[in-house]
């Protein structure tokens, strides 16, 4: 678990990156990120298209709790949990109602709802705009790291 812990910290600052530049009252100005910036002038690899799907969010109650990668849970963090992927796997994820991306690292198991395909932590879903619903349809692209 400690090396997953050490992929994913190196992996954050690149997740991190993507985040859109927000507001004082939270909501995303439209500015393009540091990272699409990055990703213009060094395009991230998709190794794999990995559909869509509806997407929902976790944060405070979990916040601080073990996921099962081993690390804590950081809903500041851009991470997510996934069903199937390996830990460490970088994700970008689409919101397919405003076309907000982020990218997200796989630290945690999930979501345990039969309708939807990820769970991204509060942070995420603040960028993509989905904390108002509390879910929203997605699409999932698997990134080279």
């Amino acid at each position: 678990m400690r090396g997953f812990s050490a992929v994913c910290t190196w992996l954050l600052p690149l997740a991190l990156a993507s985040s859109a530049v927000l507001a004082q009252d939270g909501e995303a100005t439209g500015e393009i990120s540091i990272a699409e910036e990055a990703l213009s002038a060094s395009p991230v690899e998709v190794i794999e298209r990995l559909g869509s799907g509806r997407a929902s969010f976790y944060g405070r109650r979990f916040h601080g709790r073990p996921t099962a990668s081993g690390e804590s849970f950081d809903m500041h963090a851009m991470t997510a949990a996934h069903r199937t992927l390996p830990f460490g796997s970088m994700i970008r994820v689409t919101n397919l109602a405003n076309g907000r991306s982020v990218l997200v690292c796989i630290n945690d198991r999930g979501p345990f709802h039969s309708n939807r395909v990820i769970d991204v932590s509060r942070a995420a879903a603040t960028e993509l705009g989905l904390i108002a619903p509390g879910s929203g349809e997605v699409d999932l692209e698997l990134l080279a790291s």
